[in-house]
Parts: structure tokens; C-alpha cells; sequence
């Protein structure tokens, strides 16, 4: 049985977390533990994304709305789920391949890309990073920034803004992670990498993006790899009140 917790994000607007019995968590955890082991299989190698995945809950980071045995079937199913604003929580399998590629360091600064409902910048911040991540849709942006602190995970800093421009006032950054299918490689982002350091953008206008790996090599120069197709939204430009 599920109980909701009611709690004020502003005057004149509310928003609702899901709170999980005792009986439902022993079943998520062991859920947690089956997915853990299917990245594994899928080729997962990394011990602590890994160690990540198993630790945050998933099935919290859905609509309030979901119902139980939807919950039950799907939190830990390597699926990409609808999360409202035309949003989806990645598959945990595309969350721990960018993760891995990232090969975080503890107290590095990362940038992520398209925040949604959380989950990616909770993984990271289990990883240690410093966590600065932005989001352009004001109503994930906004529960999302009360929703991270509730669940355990205060280290990020949220901004609600356009991801193609990144965020400057905080470069540069060790990583860049893209959470959403770009067009094209924004060059702000570009600008805002670290030398020495690696960024993760799916690429393309299609059902499915390449997944391109950058490290930046000099101001001008980049090494490039092209590490398979994978399905995103697209990263909208400008922000969006809705």
C-alpha cells in the first residue's frame, strides 16, 4: 500500500512523492539487485555505476499517479518510461553506459544536460561528481528540484534553462553528459569542456541517435568515437513554461 505525502512547492501549487511500504521495498530492492545483475549480462563492468543502480530507488523517481502493479512490472525493467512533459526516464542500461563512459572521478564537475525527473543526476551524484544539470521544462524542472532533496540526493545544483547554451557562470567542466538527441554537437558545450575532458551526446534527428564520446584534446581539437545507436527524446532549445 502506497501514502502520500502532500508538500508545498510554491503558494499556490502543490506536488505529491510516492512513500513505499516496508513489504513494497523488500520487493524493490530485490528488483534492484535482478537489474544489476542484466547490466552485468549486457555488459555493465564498471563496479561502482553498478553499485549506484542497486542503491537508488527507481521506482520513487515515476508519476505519483502510477499505480502499484505498474510499478511492480516496470521500475526495473531496462525500459525508457514516460515521466510527463513529454519526458522519459531513460533504460537504466543507456543511464550506466553514458555513466561508465564517462569514467567519473569523485569531486569532478559534471554537467548534465536534461535533469527530467532526476535519475541520471542522482547516479552521479552517487558517483561522487559535483553535479550541475539543467533543464528547460519548467514543470519537471520544478518538482524535480524539490523531489531530489526528498529522496536523499541535495548535492546537485538545478537550473532551469536552455541546454544547448550550458551553463558558463560554472565552467569549465570535467564531464558533459546529453540526456536528450541533439541535432548537433552545441559548440557552448564545447566551449565549457574541460581539455582533458570527456562529453557524451546522442546525435540525430531520428528514432535513434549515435552515441558520440568527445575528449577535448586542445581548444580546437577533439577525439571522437562513435559508440552505438540509442533511442532519445529530442534536446529542445529554449526554455519551456509548460
Amino acid at each position: 500500500m502506497y501514502v502520500y505525502y502532500w508538500i508545498a512547492l510554491h503558494s499556490n501549487y502543490f506536488t505529491v512523492f510516492y512513500n513505499v511500504s516496508k513489504e513494497d521495498e523488500y520487493l524493490f530492492k530485490g528488483k534492484r539487485k535482478r537489474l544489476v545483475e542484466q547490466l552485468r549480462l549486457k555488459g555493465i563492468k564498471s563496479e561502482k555505476v553498478l553499485s549506484a543502480i542497486e542503491k537508488i530507488p527507481r521506482h520513487l523517481f515515476f508519476d505519483p499517479t502510477t499505480g502499484r502493479p505498474a510499478l511492480l512490472d516496470h521500475a526495473y525493467s531496462d525500459k525508457a518510461l514516460q515521466i510527463g512533459a513529454g519526458q522519459t526516464i531513460s533504460h537504466p542500461y543507456t543511464v550506466a553506459f553514458q555513466t561508465e563512459q564517462l569514467e567519473i572521478k569523485v569531486g569532478e564537475k559534471v554537467l548534465e544536460i536534461g535533469t527530467g525527473c532526476g535519475y541520471q543526476t542522482a547516479v552521479l551524484i552517487e558517483m561522487g561528481a559535483k553535479v550541475y544539470s539543467v533543464e528547460r521544462q519548467k514543470t519537471l524542472f520544478d518538482k524535480t528540484k524539490l523531489f531530489l532533496p526528498y529522496v536523499g540526493y541535495s548535492g546537485a545544483k538545478l537550473i532551469y534553462g536552455d541546454g544547448y547554451k550550458g551553463l558558463p557562470q560554472f565552467a569549465p567542466f570535467d564531464k558533459i553528459i546529453v540526456t536528450a538527441g541533439a541535432p548537433y554537437i552545441p559548440n557552448d558545450l564545447l566551449v565549457q569542456l574541460k581539455i582533458g575532458g570527456i562529453m557524451l551526446i546522442p546525435l540525430g534527428e531520428g528514432e535513434t541517435q549515435e552515441m558520440i564520446w568527445l575528449k577535448k584534446l586542445s581548444e580546437s581539437n577533439f577525439d571522437k568515437k562513435i559508440m552505438g545507436n540509442f533511442k532519445f527524446v529530442p534536446l529542445l532549445q529554449n526554455k519551456s513554461g509548460n
